[in-house]
């Protein structure tokens, strides 16, 4: 269904007449009786902000999230702005724990039972929101097709410092926890089990989606799923271009140097013990935590996968790497679709590997090439760097979409692709307990979040281009609403749908059109990543 923002206006405006009791949904919970509002210009009904734990500030710091405090006084009014979570430079606030939903109008008095969607931000781990804006970012997907239903939370999570400080002394701490960025994300899914009945949705049929770093998220989520302990919290998982880095152990050398790093940075290294300095850590004011995040993060841009602020292998949460619980074939979440963009590996690599002449340190010959690639997977031996070099990425070579590269820009591009974007959405996606889909985005520059056109926010490329807008966000709905991306398909015959991974083919958005392309230099390529996985590891 192509729109336009009159067509969208007029074909809503269809739906508006029918009730004016969805201008202002009440929900009670447990903690607090909520007021939602109506937006007749998109026809949504829509909480803005609702608490999901308790400000995460003076102990809780480094914390798991806590219960929500109870609403006290009149009905709480959802209408209304929150702030993000500290971000490394000036904003943000701790306390930051709220979340949004907005669906088509419903009836809070009849049992509607609707899809549940869930969505993570991206951000590199070390910044980004869940801001809510109207129409809300994914709008164009839920609008593709009026035959889906279905409910969508965004929802704030801890980032950068306060949501990924490791070491030992965070896992000693009764009152601290790894990962707590992550452990937001699942109390967020905890949320939905217990309480989105309230709000007309289905809680045992939920999918959760992200891009970039909201997409490592997923693969995180999907890791945990229903595994060592955790409970099973949804059945499906889109990944978009899932920036999954290396995953260190949370004591290793270069988790415990984070620590050290951010206790020296705020003065709090100045104490004799251990539990001192964390109690600093936990106390000392928060703009002495971003000034150290921001810095901390940036000194590894180029040398490592991350920008040092990422998921650790925490024993709880996260027992093993990505690599070997695929490898296990122990996931436990039934359908999963992971999609990549065929040029996102150049968003970060040196740019001084397109250039002639010395830049940054870094300029576009072979020996610049091996010093680079020799930095970003120190842990393989000389003789597996050949590899990489002469076997699996040459001076010239191909990909599945790439008809030929000789270029050290793009081949750099493609093995940093490949390591902490696409592989770990193949890796996802073939280890789906029922169904696994996967996808690559090609339409030029194919960097990382151009695919965010078609099914971001409302634009006329999604009227100027109704082939791929239709053929891929209608695959998105059609997978959040069913599980199968070919369900409720928009396209006609003419456009082939999403193959299932297990024909070794995946699904490839062209620059008009859609494809059905055979998987072989990626398999071959992710295949010898995770041979030496636990080397780097992922």
């Amino acid at each position: 269904m192509r729109f336009s923002n009159e067509v969208v206006t007029l074909l809503l405006g269809l739906v508006v007449t029918v009730s004016t009791a969805w201008d202002n949904p009440l929900v009670s919970l447990d903690y607090g009786s909520f007021k939602g509002q109506y937006d007749s210009t998109y026809n949504l009904s829509y909480f803005r902000k609702i608490p999901f734990a308790a400000p995460p500030t003076g102990e809780n710091r480094f914390r798991a999230p806590q219960p929500p405090l109870k609403i006290t006084g009149d009905l709480y009014d959802t209408d209304q702005d929150f702030d993000m979570c500290p971000q490394r430079t000036v904003n943000g606030t701790e306390d930051c724990l709220y979340l949004g939903l907005f669906s088509r109008p419903w009836d809070l008095a009849k049992d509607i039972s609707r899809p549940v969607l869930v969505v993570f931000y991206g951000g590199a781990f070390i910044q980004g929101s869940a801001a809510f804006t109207m129409p809300p970012s994914s709008f164009p997907i839920l609008n593709v097709s009026n035959i889906n239903d279905y409910i969508v939370i965004y929802s704030n999570y801890r980032v950068n410092a306060f949501g990924f400080l490791p070491g030992k002394a965070i896992k000693d701490s009764s009152t601290s926890d790894l990962n707590p960025g992550l452990l937001d994300q699942q109390y967020v899914l905890k949320w939905v089990r217990r309480y989105i009945g309230h709000f007309g949705g289905n809680p045992h049929n939920v999918t959760i989606w992200g891009q970039s770093a909201g997409a490592g998220s997923v693969v995180a989520q999907v890791l945990a799923n229903g595994r060592h302990g955790q409970p099973k919290l949804f059945s499906k998982a889109l990944a978009s271009s899932p920036f999954w880095p290396k995953t260190y152990k949370f004591n290793a050398p270069e988790a415990e140097a984070i620590y050290t790093q951010l206790a020296n940075l705020t003065g709090c290294a100045s104490y004799n013990h251990a539990d001192e300095i964390l109690a600093c850590l936990k106390s000392v004011d928060i703009q002495k935590i971003r000034d150290a995040s921001l810095i901390i993060g940036a000194s590894n841009t180029w040398t490592t996968s991350s920008y040092t602020w990422a998921p650790v292998i925490d024993g709880t949460f996260l027992v093993e790497t990505l690599t070997e619980t695929v490898s296990m074939g122990s996931l436990n979440t039934e359908f999963v679709w992971g999609m990549y963009n065929s040029h996102e590996g150049e968003n970060f690599v040196p740019p001084g590997l397109d250039s002639a002449v010395l830049f940054d340190g870094f300029d576009s010959s072979v020996s610049s090439f091996h010093r680079w690639i020799s930095s970003f997977v120190p842990g393989l031996s000389a003789k597996q760097i050949d590899e990489v070099k002469s076997i699996y990425y040459p001076a010239e070579g191909s990909t599945e979409t790439i008809d030929s590269y000789n270029n050290t820009y793009i081949r750099a591009g493609l093995v940093y692709r490949d390591v902490v974007l696409a592989c770990p959405a193949y890796w996802i996606a073939s280890a789906a307990t029922e169904k696994g889909y996967l996808g690559e985005y090609t339409i030029s520059p194919a960097t990382h979040g151009s695919d965010t056109i078609y099914w971001n926010k409302i634009n006329t490329v999604q009227e100027t281009n109704p082939v791929v807008y239709e053929g891929y966000a209608g695959a998105f709905a059609s997978f959040f609403q069913t599980g199968d991306p070919n369900a409720h398909k928009v396209t006609n015959a003419s456009q082939p749908g999403v193959p299932e991974l297990h024909t070794d083919e995946e699904f490839v958005v062209v620059g008009d059109r859609l494809e059905n392309v055979k998987l072989i230099q990626l398999k071959k390529r992710c295949d010898f990543w995770r041979r030496v996985a636990r080397e780097i590891p992922v």
